[in-house]
């Protein structure tokens, strides 16, 4: 599904330059459920920016679906993003007076598919994640596993490929962190590949492959 190839990623600091990849090579399968592993906080986002072209690096050559995407417009990898990767995000990214059902309806605004049909495919998407009986709530009213679970219902709205998940158990209680885990888990064996940024060694129970980066090489 996806190849990476001598990726490597620069950032210009007043007079300094300041590196955060270093030739970075890196395959994913369709099905993996693979975690990177960075064990400091510092540009953890930045490989996984990348991977969901939401970023460019400095210097690479990227494979997506057999798409060659090294050199295309921003227009262009926006249709690709869009279509074929859901975001799970670190601070859930809910809009507090929003309705859950709307939360997730707003990815599919962007591919201009029909009201309707926006609504059918995000009540689908809350039933994968078991809150469909929350559609009509707010973020406020609803804890916080149930919040994850809204974004994550709103990553699977679009029917993506990919998952890309930042740091989605960050700040949970050791249940809610479980039943994160086991929900992702599912929905890797029943429909789509997984792709989760952490430092948190304890995913490793649940994650196919395993990535560890240090020092802004891959080293495991």
């Amino acid at each position: 599904m996806i190849k990476l190839e001598n990726i490597k990623k620069e950032y210009k600091m007043w007079e300094n330059i300041v590196e955060v990849l270093k030739w970075v090579d890196l395959e994913i399968n369709s099905w993996d459920f693979v975690s990177i592993m960075w064990p400091s906080w510092s540009w953890k986002s930045t490989l996984m920016n990348i991977i969901g072209m939401l970023d460019v690096a400095t210097s690479w050559k990227y494979t997506f679906n057999n798409i060659e995407i090294t050199w295309k417009k921003e227009d262009d990898l926006w249709k690709i993003r869009w279509k074929n990767i859901g975001f799970i995000f670190q601070s859930y990214n809910l809009i507090s007076r929003m309705p859950v059902i709307k939360q997730v309806m707003l990815p599919l605004a962007y591919q201009w598919i029909a009201k309707n049909k926006r609504e059918k495919m995000a009540i689908e998407a809350l039933e994968k994640v078991g809150l469909a009986d929350k559609r009509n709530n707010k973020p406020n009213e609803l804890s916080g596993w149930q919040q994850q679970r809204v974004s994550i219902a709103r990553a699977l709205a679009i029917n993506p490929n990919m998952i890309l998940a930042d740091e989605p158990t960050w700040a949970l209680d050791t249940k809610t962190w479980e039943e994160i885990m086991w929900l992702l888990t599912k929905l890797n064996q029943e429909w789509t590949t997984i792709v989760l940024i952490t430092h948190e060694h304890e995913i490793d129970r649940y994650a196919k492959k395993h990535i560890l980066i240090k020092d802004w090489l891959i080293v495991k």
